[in-house]
């Protein structure tokens, strides 16, 4: 494992972790089995990693940072040098544990990413900076709802578990930062990608200018409010109807 030598990169958007009672919340949090199958994403020096292998006898990585891979290898881990955006979750086994400090630069794209594979995991526990956690479980019609939220919420059960101080991060981040925890729904909801992305590009826009597609009087649904008043059931509703309407020539 790496020492505390390792210079953080700001191309990699690296900000380790280093207070050891944050790293016990979140290893608690995990209440991890020694059967279960942990994938940690960026684990930068290593220092969550020696606390997972404390309650599991294995971990697979994915760390993009090559000099950090290399000091990572180890006999109870298995490091795959890749980019987190880019990876193929799939090659892991369903019920996958993941966990992360994710790099605020791409957490956004980085968990768009991650929900396409939601049937195959059993949940997922991520540091991420505070506002995309409160973006994640805003409710409709607030400020902090969008895009994320719906897209998130379609698939996922989430709750904030807690809060964490710049403080204790080397170097310290320019943004508070929060613990999340996501599990799938056992339903997950079927939304259209392109649609949410058309719909929230024009956020101030009313839903029959951004969807001119959709029949929403047949849904039910006031075609003069905004993006942000639907639910990610009405997203799932919409996407469903529009599909099942046949195409004409």
């Amino acid at each position: 494992m790496p020492s505390s030598s390792h210079r953080p990169r700001k191309r990699f958007g690296q900000h380790f972790l280093h207070d050891p009672r944050v790293l016990g919340k979140i290893v608690d949090a995990l209440s991890l089995q020694p059967s279960d199958f942990v994938v940690e994403i960026g684990p930068g020096e290593g220092v969550l990693t020696r606390r997972l292998l404390e309650k599991t006898p294995k971990v697979e990585a994915i760390e993009i940072d090559r000099d950090l891979a290399a000091r990572l290898i180890g006999e109870n881990i298995k490091v795959h040098q890749a980019d987190a955006l880019e990876f193929d979750y799939s090659v892991f086994p369903r019920g996958m544990r993941v966990v992360g400090n994710l790099p605020y630069n791409i957490s956004t794209p980085l968990l768009f990413h991650l929900a396409r594979f939601a049937p195959r995991v059993r949940d997922l526990h991520f540091m991420l900076q505070r506002e995309v956690v409160e973006r994640m479980v805003a409710a409709p019609s607030t400020p902090a709802y969008g895009r994320l939220s719906v897209a998130l919420q379609a698939r996922f059960r989430m709750k904030k578990l807690f809060n964490v101080s710049k403080g204790a991060f080397r170097p310290p981040p320019k943004v508070e930062s929060a613990v999340i925890r996501l599990e799938p729904l056992s339903t997950i909801m079927d939304i259209d990608e392109d649609q949410l992305r058309r719909a929230f590009s024009g956020r101030r826009k009313m839903l029959r200018n951004c969807l001119p597609e959709v029949d929403f009087a047949a849904l039910g649904i006031d075609s003069s409010l905004r993006p942000e008043n639907l639910s990610p059931a009405d997203y799932a509703r919409i996407a469903e109807t529009t599909r099942r309407r046949p195409q004409t020539d």
